[in-house]
């Protein structure tokens, strides 16, 4: 007799239910998240005949924390359900719409019996790619922090700052350079920009380490601070500078966290067998290459061949066909992080490759928008890269984009 488990995930507490292979219910209860609780789902377990030969599947609505990390040690398969689709197949056995945790725990262990064959379990990653995962992510989740406060600083100086927008088109780079930050913070409103003589910029500009085109830049900037501009009152200019200076504060401790993750992502992405083939692609960083290994994992059975894998990262196209229509669009249930990582690596990767540059244009040439052709290229390079990492080659431009691509778009 097969046996099948469903876990409804909650923070303080799971409950179980495991079927037999008929569906009729074995057990269910409900146990608390420690490791007490664990123990307990592991005598379930063995008392519906769980062994190492026949480990009981799991079905559970979340693909993290401890709970799955111990079941994924177990050895046993672990299916990540999606809440969504858990949800469509509770209404096969009610229409009501009722909902109670353990009915819901009894749902998941339905849907591994009987539809296991249609949902992918866990991948089991090594633990070298599971750490690279986790600091990847978090770099990338600092760098997400880091622009939308970026974002939040220049809505804040539209409001009372106009000067200092022009100053962030002047000098290139913005809010990431720090002589940028370094003349804000010392002239956080325009009263006190009025004030900064190009003696004093120049000043600003050294400390913050400036070695090139100082005078010409103190010149310019005192010719932008210097400018008639449309002014918030007094006192409601001194508050916004306080909060300019605190938005600072918060850019530069977010932009410190995010170099040092990159460096700490940077070396354990380095002790990875599969880091020389990943950065052998154009257009892929240490950084951006531990981010595309974070989120692929190192399990190879992960994906039965290279279309699963460009349909998980979004490359994709979706075609949808109802009589005489078909319509071919975009996908937009992906991993929304790989996606991320496709439009910054098809970017570099048309300076640093003929070929990517050359398919490029000539996806733009036959009316492709520029989204639609970075797709595209993406698309064309996941699968050399699901052929590099199984085979153990690196990447070749010659192979990977032949003589015939290399030719100049007509």
């Amino acid at each position: 007799m097969e046996a099948f488990c469903g876990i409804d995930w909650a923070s303080d507490h799971h409950d179980i239910a495991i079927v037999d292979d008929k569906g009729a219910v074995l057990a269910k209860e409900r146990v608390a998240n420690d490791a007490v609780g664990f123990a307990r789902l592991l005598e379930l377990f063995a008392d519906a005949g769980d062994t190492a030969d026949n480990l009981i599947p799991v079905a559970i609505e979340t693909d993290h924390g401890l709970w799955v990390a111990s079941l994924v040690e177990t050895g046993r398969q672990v299916y990540a359900i999606n809440p969504l689709a858990a949800a469509r197949y509770r209404t096969r056995h009610s229409v009501s719409r009722a909902k109670a945790d353990i009915t819901d725990a009894i749902a998941l262990a339905n849907i591994v019996r009987t539809d296991r064959h249609a949902h992918r379990p866990i991948p089991v990653d090594t633990e070298l790619a599971k750490a690279v995962r986790v600091l990847a992510r978090a770099q990338q989740d600092a760098v997400w922090e880091r622009s939308a406060i970026g974002n939040r600083i220049a809505a804040l100086l539209g409001e009372f700052y106009p000067a200092a927008l022009q100053m962030l088109a002047l000098l290139i780079g913005g809010l990431t350079r720090a002589d940028v930050r370094t003349i804000l913070r010392r002239a956080s409103t325009p009263a006190v920009a009025l004030t900064l003589t190009p003696v004093k910029l120049r000043g600003l500009l050294v400390r913050a380490g400036r070695e090139r085109y100082i005078a010409e830049h103190a010149t310019a900037l005192r010719a932008i601070f210097a400018t008639a501009q449309l002014r918030q009152p007094e006192l409601v200019e001194e508050a916004m500078g306080i909060h300019l200076i605190a938005l600072l504060d918060q850019y530069e401790a977010v932009d410190q966290a995010a170099r040092r993750l990159a460096e700490a992502t940077s070396e354990r992405f380095a002790e990875h067998p599969d880091a020389a083939v990943i950065v052998s692609f154009p257009g892929l960083s240490a950084v951006s290459g531990a981010r595309l290994l974070g989120e692929l994992g190192d399990d190879r059975n992960r994906f039965t061949d290279a279309r699963g894998l460009k349909a998980y990262a979004g490359a994709a196209p979706v075609t949808r066909a109802s009589g005489r229509k078909t319509v071919v669009t975009h996908r937009r249930i992906k991993n929304r992080r790989l996606e991320s990582i496709g439009s910054s690596w098809t970017l570099a990767s048309l300076r640093a490759s003929p070929g990517a540059r050359a398919h490029y244009d000539r996806r733009r040439s036959v009316g492709d928008w520029n989204r639609a052709a970075q797709r595209n290229l993406y698309n064309k390079f996941l699968g050399q890269l699901y052929t590099c990492l199984h085979t153990g080659q690196l990447y070749d431009e010659g192979r990977a984009f032949p003589s015939e691509l290399l030719e100049p778009a007509a």
